[in-house]
Order: structure tokens, then C-alpha cells, then sequence
């Protein structure tokens, strides 16, 4: 089985060298391609309007200057002999669950691949603290995350569907079980711009994220993270609203409607 890994954390981020150990437990044939610098955030962003460079380190290890999106069409139309059979992208410094996934690179990288035809999983090591001298228990990742990829490369597996792999923050002794699970929706708005000042005194702003806890339902990803559990979502790109969509139909079904004359 022939392996590729990506992330949004960067070529030098210690979740990718936590990924390669998981990548080798399956297979000795892994590729490596991976952002030049950090991408979080960078959603499905693709690179249009500047080039791209690359960078060789050794026969299957690369980086790009660009997003993870841009690191898998690169690797898997170019950089590669043949294809993957199977795409990983991680491991996160921090989980990525709920409304969060859709500004995540990680998950971008997987539905990158999942867009070309290749089984893709994001997997993300969950991280309260992101204080730089904080290092992710990425050891938990590593201890089951061989096992639950084994099951999954192993199992049948619905087209245009990615699959989500958060890992509690907490050693790997700690961690309660394995739960499948829903995507979840936080109880209010976690992404927030502080206003700050320069020493030219010109405002700016600054992005980030909020802490505190939430309570969302069981069955969720984030209850499950919340509880020591281990998270696997199936994701796919299919944004529609089936039921606005029905009640839309009985609405406008047929010719358009006709702008009303002016009283």
C-alpha cells in the first residue's frame, strides 16, 4: 500500500513526524508532502495567483510553498510515479471538530484527496494549551491510531466520503474508548479579531480562538473529545440542505417568478 501524508502544520511540525510513525505501521512505501510553513486555518484554499515552489529532500519527501490542498495535487499529479492508495493528513496540534472543519487544512488535505478518487483521513491530536512550549500528546495518536486506520483501510468505504480522526488531549492510558460520531456545532462563536495596536499607533487585528467549555449533545464529536474519547466522523463535501431544498421546490418549481409591478 502506497501512503501519502500532508498537514497544515508545516514539513517541520512534530505531528507529521507523529504521522510517519503511524504511516510506517502500515506500510514501508510513504511519501511525504507537506507546506514549506504553517497552514492552519488555509481551509480548501488553493494557490492562483502565485507560483509555486518545491522543495526536494529526498526521494519521497517534499514541501511546497503553498496550502495542503496545493501539496496533494502536486504530489499525486506530479511528484509521484503512481498514485496513493491512501492519503493522511496530520497529525493536527490541535483537534479539529464541529464547524471547525471547514477552516481546517488538515481536513482540506483529505477532501483533496478524496476529490481525486483516493481514500483520504484527516487525524488531529487535541491540545487545550497552545502555548509554544506546550508539545501535543501526540503518543496517543500514535498508539491508536495504527489500529483504527488498519480497520478502515480494511473496511468498506463509501465514495466522496473522508473520514475524521480527533484524539483526546490526555496520555493514552487515559483515553475511555473509540466512538463514531456526528460533527457537532459549539454553543457560541469560538473564532473572535482582538484589536490591537502597533508602535506607529495603527490598529490591527488579530484572529484566534476563544476557550472555554461547551456542552454539546451526545453523539457528537465534541462530546465525545470532551469525554476522553477517541472520534472518528465521516465528512463529505456536500453542503446542501436537502429539506430547505424540498420546501424551495414547492416555492419556485417551474418557470420563474415574475417581478411585481411597483404600487
Amino acid at each position: 500500500m502506497r501512503i501519502l501524508l500532508t498537514n497544515d502544520d508545516g514539513i517541520a511540525a512534530e505531528g507529521l513526524v507523529a504521522l510517519e510513525a503511524i504511516a510506517r505501521t502500515l506500510s514501508d512505501d510513504v511519501w511525504v508532502c507537506a507546506p514549506e510553513v504553517e497552514q492552519s486555518g488555509a481551509g480548501r484554499g488553493i494557490t492562483l495567483t502565485n507560483p509555486l515552489r518545491v522543495t526536494r529532500f529526498s526521494e519521497k519527501r517534499f514541501s511546497v510553498t503553498g496550502t495542503p490542498t496545493d501539496c496533494v495535487i502536486i504530489a499525486v499529479n506530479d511528484l509521484m510515479d503512481a498514485p496513493p492508495d491512501l492519503i493522511l493528513s496530520g497529525v493536527n496540534r490541535g483537534a479539529n471538530l464541529g464547524e471547525d472543519v471547514t477552516y481546517s487544512g488538515t481536513v482540506a488535505g483529505a477532501l483533496q484527496g478524496m476529490a481525486m478518487g483516493i481514500r483520504s483521513v484527516a487525524l488531529s491530536q487535541a491540545l487545550y494549551r497552545f502555548h509554544d512550549e506546550v508539545t501535543a500528546p501526540y503518543e496517543t495518536s500514535i498508539t491508536y491510531a495504527p489500529g483504527i486506520l488498519q480497520r478502515l483501510v480494511d473496511a468498506p468505504w463509501p465514495d466522496g466520503v473522508v473520514m475524521n480522526l480527533n484524539f483526546p488531549d490526555m496520555t493514552p492510558e487515559a483515553v475511555t474508548g473509540v466512538e463514531v460520531t456526528v460533527q457537532g456545532f459549539r454553543d457560541a462563536a469560538q473564532v473572535h479579531a482582538e484589536r490591537r495596536t502597533d508602535l506607529r499607533g495603527r490598529d490591527y487585528y488579530w484572529m484566534g480562538f476563544r476557550g472555554g467549555r461547551q456542552n454539546p449533545p451526545e453523539g457528537t464529536d465534541l462530546r465525545a473529545i470532551i469525554e476522553g474519547r477517541i472520534s472518528l466522523t465521516p465528512l463529505h463535501i456536500d453542503l446542501t440542505h436537502l429539506e430547505t431544498v424540498h420546501a424551495l421546490k414547492k416555492m419556485l418549481g417551474g418557470a420563474p417568478p415574475k417581478l411585481r409591478e411597483p404600487a
